[in-house]
């Protein structure tokens, strides 16, 4: 959860102290022409304040501390404006002098307050609320609930949540119609992870300001966070009220994605890429919804982005490399994700990426270090003790392959993958009692296994245990129609239990099926040279390889269609029509 989008806003106004009333006149001697000017300067000022015209008033109060710098009025009514105007600087340097003059004046520390708590430097702030505060409780009256609100802002920054919640509080009881108050006390519990009190908060400022997309927004995130129903709805209502706001696309996208809907998650971030495109963590969001909706094309640049935007960040690091192995990139890969090994040392998943792209470079051995790193740090995750197994199996190493297997089999009785890499381990050995439980319990896990099935019927037939090993076949026949080999397996079993004419069946088969295979090699190495010579222009030639594809296969469709662009090409429209629609019909029946 993005914390900081909870974090407590900034008031848009503020009420000011009370303007400091003039005591320099206020002497028996005569005061000199400059202080009266400076009276009528001063009074000026104040009328030009009651109008709302703060530009006039700044020059009053200007000409006020030019013509009595020693004045701690002109001073603290001078910060007060600057502070009104957003010149918080200025404002904190002249109300400075005011109480470096008058130390108890309470308008000057009241602003001054303000001024720090506003320009971020929460910590010179407390001591004046404090002071303000403790004022207050001497003289038994309450503080103004804006106050309030502002002490709480400079108690959070400084990371004080409880006092800070409390001040909040006593500001949403000082002024209960405030939404923006009851929003930042939201704010505040969310930052403590408290999430019910913050979603009791949140919700009690959209009564008072249902339209608010910033309230819906916090008030998502925190259902989120806490779990909770109906967050994605008031994510989407967020979006809807401020469709042209970047932060909410992104909170609502990235919000999809964790619910597992890419697809919807997608266009959402697109749309908050488009409105700032330099939001490097929508294009990180953004890739790695697009990597795992494989469209790996247009992932590998956003994650590149999001790395450039951030370089020494591990998590981007890991998922850019295995985008490039998916993508067939494993040459590009390795540095990334040699890069994110050194900045998460302790992670294991960095080392089992790491491995995976030395796996796809045959790099075996640097493959089986990195596992053996990786099960190190998580020695109970089944996962990497299948992947460890599966390296050293690459290497023929079966005698150091099968304990892996076997303890990620320990690890997780649920999936069907470590038997079934036993059970060929098993059955290359020799060892066909281990093999046929192996692979009956991986086939158990998961049926829809057809070379599995075929590889049972084999072991079982060296068992002699023939009618398993029939069964077996014939469901591996039915989910692999096409391949030739339990056919004749199935034949010699046949052989077995003495039924010579199923046998030969069987290899009646296997034998048109290993013709059928074979014949669709072919095509498919004719379809590809024709397509390559039709690329490179050689019309002819193309069509040549294509009309060979389909002499070895008539019902393939890709021949068809390369042939059909060939003829267009020649100008033969209605030969090239004739064979794209034997290519849609052919593609129309295989689906």
């Amino acid at each position: 959860m993005d914390i900081r989008l909870l974090k407590a806003r900034l008031a848009a106004g503020f009420m000011l102290g009370a303007l400091p009333v003039l005591s320099w006149l206020g002497h028996a001697q005569e005061p000199s022409p400059g202080l009266k000017q400076a009276e009528s300067d001063y009074r000026a000022g104040v009328a030009a304040l009651s109008r709302h015209d703060l530009n006039a008033a700044l020059a009053d109060f200007e000409k006020v501390v030019h013509l009595a710098p020693a004045a701690e009025q002109g001073h603290s009514a001078l910060g007060a404006i600057l502070l009104r105007l957003g010149r918080t600087s200025e404002a904190i340097r002249e109300l400075e002098k005011a109480l470096a003059i008058t130390p108890s004046d309470r308008s000057a520390q009241l602003n001054l307050a303000f001024a720090y708590e506003q320009s971020g430097e929460a910590r010179k702030a407390l001591p004046w609320f404090a002071k303000l505060e403790a004022a207050s409780r001497l003289e038994k009256s309450a503080l103004p609930p804006y106050i309030f609100a502002s002490y709480s802002r400079a108690l959070a920054a400084t990371q004080q949540f409880p006092a800070a919640i409390s001040n909040m509080k006593l500001a949403v009881a000082g002024d209960p119609q405030n939404a923006e108050w009851q929003d930042e006390l939201g704010s505040l519990y969310a930052q403590r992870q408290d999430w019910a009190d913050a979603t009791k908060a949140f919700t009690a400022a959209l009564q008072l300001s249902p339209d608010s997309a910033m309230v819906h927004l916090h008030l998502g995130i925190t259902l989120q966070a806490g779990q909770q129903p109906g967050a994605l709805d008031e994510l989407k209502k967020a979006s809807q009220l401020a469709p042209q706001n970047a932060a909410i696309a992104l909170q609502l996208g990235q919000a999809l994605a964790n619910a597992g809907q890419d697809a919807q998650a997608i266009p959402v971030l697109r749309h908050a890429l488009e409105l700032d495109p330099a939001l490097a963590a929508a294009a990180y969001q953004l890739g790695l919804a697009l990597q795992r909706s494989n469209q790996l094309p247009e992932a590998v640049p956003l994650l590149q982005k999001a790395l450039a935007a951030d370089p020494d960040n591990g998590q981007v690091l890991t998922n850019l490399g295995m985008a490039l192995c998916q993508a067939q990139q494993a040459k590009d890969a390795v540095p990334i994700l040699q890069r994110a090994v050194a900045r998460m040392p302790d992670d294991a998943t960095a080392h089992q990426n790491l491995a995976a792209a030395y796996i796809q470079l045959s790099q075996f051995d640097d493959a089986v270090a990195q596992l053996r790193t990786a099960v190190e740090i998580s020695p109970n995750a089944a996962q990497l003790h299948y992947n460890l197994g599966l390296a050293f199996k690459m290497q023929d190493d079966a005698a150091n392959a099968i304990p892996e297997l076997e303890r990620a089999e320990k690890l997780d009785a649920s999936a069907s993958e470590p038997p079934y890499a036993l059970g060929v381990l098993y059955l290359q050995a020799g060892r066909y009692a281990d093999a046929e439980r192996e692979l009956n319990l991986s086939l158990k896990l998961r049926p829809e296994n057809g070379e599995g099935w075929a590889m049972l019927g084999s072991v079982d037939n060296n068992l002699n245990k023939l009618p398993e090993a029939a069964a077996a076949l014939k469901e591996a026949i039915r989910q692999l129609p096409q391949q030739a080999d339990p056919h004749l397996t199935l034949a010699s079993v046949l052989v077995k239990q003495n039924d010579p004419a199923g046998a030969a069946a069987e290899r009646k088969k296997g034998a048109a099926l290993m013709h059928t295979n074979m014949n669709r090699q072919q095509a498919e190495v004719a379809c590809n040279s024709g397509n390559s010579l039709l690329k490179s222009g050689k019309v002819e030639d193309a069509i040549v390889d294509f009309r060979s594809a389909l002499s070895y296969d008539p019902d393939y469709a890709e021949a068809h269609r390369g042939l059909s662009k060939g003829l267009e090409q020649q100008g033969k429209l209605a030969e090239s029509t004739v064979e794209r629609q034997k290519a849609e019909a052919l593609e129309k029946v295989r689906q």
